[in-house]
């Protein structure tokens, strides 16, 4: 057989080991995907302000709307 490989599930772990390699094995760093914020960093110190005095809203709200589910999140950390 061509590489030596007679069984067809040596095949498909070298096919899964390849896709694995390209989707996470490149050893290149990239942005962690986990991030809180979104979008680029702000340009100004008042852009700044405001994104942040937005998510603070929006945490405000989400424990206001969702107390059992806020607190969980809290026992989390």
């Amino acid at each position: 057989m061509v590489l030596g490989f007679g069984d067809p599930l040596w095949w498909l772990a070298a096919v899964a080991l390849l896709h694995l390699y390209v989707r996470y094995g490149h050893g290149t760093t990239s942005a962690p995907t986990d991030r809180t914020s979104a979008g680029p960093a702000p340009a100004t110190y008042q852009a700044y302000r405001a994104r942040r005095d937005q998510q603070a809203r929006w945490e405000r709200r989400y424990r206001r709307e969702r107390p059992l589910e806020a607190r969980r999140q809290e026992r989390r950390k």
